[in-house]
């Protein structure tokens, strides 16, 4: 009597498990190929050229006498080669014709940018961790009011935020917050920057792996302990992307450093320095691209600095497996 050959049933029926699993590095690969084409490059480097020409032609103007600059293009340095230090010493030097000189605006600057900074990603990165792993009434609907804080327009609290500091938080001839110091730059840039720190370290922290966090509890770590013991060694990457941004965005601010500096030289920042050289219509183009470069110093420095944690936070939680 002849038997008929049983078959193994994946021979029958296709796995559909295996081509879900099998799809997923196809569809990896095939982006990682678009991304890595020709046309993919070539068009990186034609953005790279457009984006650094005009940053080219700064650091070129900046080099040039004052009568070339006004005179014609950059691009005329290539044929009359003149070029010249007097800029930057004109706004470097003590004894120059702008006082006080930049460098003490400079200092300013780092004074203020520092512990904005610090500040938005310590308290930013405590709340983002109660939101995802703290076990408290009303968490949800809160998260949701702190994410469309992110809506209102900054423009639109100055004026509140300053009437708070000189008005509401003074008492007596004791005011809490004093005008014209470092204090109110560094709460409002704390204040208006602790949204969206909150709403993009949450989302880091809450792909931290629960058995993680329960493991430490079994221990009987408590949620100080857990935070910096655990969150902020594996938020590394994730703090150092925001921090970066923070940074940036607090070097360059113009706006509220007017608002809450009093305008006065003890406390304005660079941006500040580098909006009076230009002169009231711009005429001073010889001293304001010498500043320019001068200002851009620190913020390359920065993110040159922390490139490599920079990229590890733009990329985590984008890849799984």
């Amino acid at each position: 009597m002849s038997t008929v050959p049983l078959h193994n049933d994946k021979e029958l029926l296709p796995d559909v498990k295996d081509d879900a699993t099998a799809g997923t590095p196809t569809m990896q690969k095939r982006v990682r190929q678009r991304l890595t084409s020709r046309g993919a490059t070539a068009a990186a480097i034609i953005i790279a050229v457009i984006w650094t020409v005009p940053t080219f032609g700064l650091l070129i103007s900046s080099f040039r006498p004052e009568d070339n600059i006004k005179g014609n293009g950059w691009w005329n340095a290539i044929l009359d080669r003149q070029f010249t230090l007097e800029n930057y010493a004109d706004v470097l030097s003590p004894g120059g014709s702008q006082s006080p000189n930049l460098l003490s605006y400079f200092v300013n600057s780092l004074a203020i940018v520092i512990p904005g900074t610090v500040f938005t990603l310590v308290l930013g990165a405590m709340a983002a961790y109660m939101f995802a792993w703290g076990r408290f009434r009303g968490k949800d609907g809160l998260f949701i009011f702190v994410f469309a804080l992110q809506i209102v327009p900054l423009q639109m609290a100055l004026i509140p935020l300053l009437q708070l500091f000189t008005q509401v938080l003074k008492f007596g001839e004791f005011q809490l917050l004093p005008s014209g110091t470092y204090a109110q730059l560094w709460v409002a840039h704390t204040i208006f920057g602790l949204p969206l720190a909150i709403f993009l370290l949450h989302n880091f922290i809450a792909e931290i792996p629960g058995e993680v966090i329960e493991a430490a509890r079994v221990d009987g770590a408590g949620h100080s302990t857990i935070f910096w013991r655990i969150i902020v060694p594996l938020a590394t990457p994730a703090l150092a992307s925001f921090g970066i941004f923070q940074f940036l965005w607090l070097w360059n601010d113009l706006l509220v450093a007017l608002v809450f500096s009093g305008g006065g030289a003890d406390v304005a920042p660079i941006t500040q320095r580098l909006a009076e050289i230009q002169g009231s219509r711009g005429g001073e183009w010889q001293r304001l691209t010498a500043g320019a470069f001068v200002s851009i110093i620190v913020p390359l420095a920065v993110f040159f600095g922390l490139q490599r944690y920079f990229v590890r936070g733009l990329l985590a939680g984008g890849l799984k497996g």
